[in-house]
């Protein structure tokens, strides 16, 4: 059984997004989401795949749509999360899956991930539309947590933390 993780950035405010796009440019966190999810299972809502415009490189991408008749170009179509968990781990090689978003998945996954990376970005975004549900934070224990300062490549500050479910 692999494990299930999900992976977000999400302002102080729980903010992820704003019409279907990042609401900051933050290198340090894309480099520690490029080397946290490469060569794993990707699982993808839609609109968020839809908004990236590729397949995520280096890793197996899966989409979740209701659509059926919905095809992605270099990624497998699945239409409900647990559909995807199931190919996800007939696919997965290296023992973790990363479900990436958005709003809706994250909400749906909430109850099956046993890991969350979440860069916690020091901003606020009070007209944003997406937004991460707020996990109870009780059944969690953060393992690890490095910050970022503020900088010419990232336009926030920034801690990238990782927490493993209480069971």
């Amino acid at each position: 059984m692999n494990k299930i993780s999900l992976i977000v950035a999400r302002a102080q405010d729980s903010a992820i997004g704003k019409n279907n796009d990042l609401l900051w440019k933050i290198k340090d966190d894309l480099r520690l989401f490029k080397q946290t999810t490469a060569q794993h299972v990707v699982i993808h809502g839609r609109k968020s795949f839809e908004s990236i415009g590729f397949p995520l490189p280096n890793r197996t991408n899966i989409v979740i749509t209701r659509n059926k008749n919905y095809t992605a170009a270099g990624a497998f179509v699945t239409h409900s999360l647990n559909e995807a968990l199931e190919l996800g781990e007939k696919l997965e090689k290296c023992g973790e899956i990363f479900i990436l978003g958005g709003a809706e998945i994250y909400r749906q996954a909430m109850d099956v991930v046993d890991r969350m990376y979440v860069s916690e970005v020091e901003a606020r975004f009070p007209d944003a539309d997406a937004y991460f549900p707020e996990p109870n934070f009780d059944t969690w224990q953060k393992v690890n947590c490095q910050s970022y300062e503020q900088s010419e490549a990232n336009e926030f500050a920034f801690e990238f933390c990782v927490w493993d479910k209480r069971y």
